[in-house]
């Protein structure tokens, strides 16, 4: 537990400061108020640990889950939060969740743009365009983290990136990945002009995604699940068209899952050394002889 003492202890769900947390659910008191909701333990500690910036937490000492949450305390206060205490009913009316930990964050909304982005060499980007729902964009925040990915370009957006629900699905890595608002139009300028290869998933592709070398500047470019990528990607110069195979009778993947699949792609490319992946489908290839199992086609851009 803090031994710091909260500047404010509220009791009463008719409190109008509370009526005013609750608000931020909805995505226009959220943009007029420049806000952003961070709910969770995990979430509360990645955005303190990437230098986020809260104005106020929100704690409620009955609902913790660990030991720990009083430095989660700690470190919001240095950083200038205001700390509200609650009760149990209080806490239960401005959580989102059905079993809270008792830790919320409020906080200014992330905004990243093209021009001020920073990309190292070789960078990893992925763009995603028009994906609907916020648990589908978080878990693409979630594996871009995971894979080392740059930064993340939400185009043409249909779910709020603020969206409580995309820092849940992203545990948090909403703070760890620079997150940029921009156009279709806007993302192909800056990666053509830029010199990244750039992999439009589609079905309907002829190529696999292994089909290409993926160690220099990378953008795996993903669309929504019931309309894909739209024609700017699919139809204009620059980008490759690849695909997934797919071999039962689905024909597609959840946009989140095939995201992860193309950003691993991409480590294995970066992580393996030539003569190692050589090594592997040799060995892969004798084994598989030995045992008698299937056999397991492995593309030659496995090389």
């Amino acid at each position: 537990m803090s031994n710091i003492k909260p500047s404010l202890v509220i009791t009463s769900t008719s409190n109008q400061r509370i009526k005013d947390i609750v608000k931020l659910r909805q995505r226009s008191h959220r943009d007029q108020k420049g806000c952003l909701l961070v709910e969770g333990y995990r979430e509360v500690k990645r955005a303190l640990d990437n230098n986020y910036k809260p104005n106020t937490i929100i704690t409620c000492p009955e609902l913790f889950m660990g030991e720990h949450e009083g430095k989660l305390i700690e470190r919001s206060v240095a950083a200038g939060a205001e700390y509200i205490s609650c009760s149990v009913p209080v806490f239960m009316k401005i959580s989102a969740r059905d079993r809270p930990d008792g830790l919320i964050l409020i906080g200014p909304q992330i905004r990243n743009t093209l021009d001020t982005i920073n990309l190292p060499e070789n960078a990893l980007v992925v763009v995603a365009e028009s994906i609907e729902k916020p648990g589908n964009l978080g878990t693409i925040l979630r594996s871009a983290d995971a894979a080392g990915a740059s930064a993340v370009f939400v185009c043409d957006k249909c779910t709020d990136v603020q969206n409580p629900n995309v820092v849940r699905a992203s545990i948090g890595t909403l703070f760890s990945v620079p997150v940029v608002d921009c156009t279709s139009e806007a993302a192909i300028e800056f990666l053509r002009t830029r010199g990244f290869t750039i992999l439009a998933a589609t079905p309907h592709a002829e190529k696999f995604y292994s089909d290409y070398e993926l160690t220099g500047p990378t953008a795996i470019v993903v669309g929504s699940e019931q309309y894909g990528l739209s024609d700017k990607w699919l139809e204009g110069e620059g980008a490759v068209k690849v695909r997934i195979p797919m071999l039962g009778q689905c024909d597609s993947l959840n946009v989140a899952s095939a995201t992860t699949i193309l950003l691993f792609e991409v480590v294995r490319q970066r992580v393996a050394p030539l003569p190692q992946r050589v090594w592997l489908y040799r060995h892969l290839l004798q084994t598989d002889a030995l045992r008698g199992q299937h056999h397991v086609h492995l593309h030659r851009p496995f090389l």
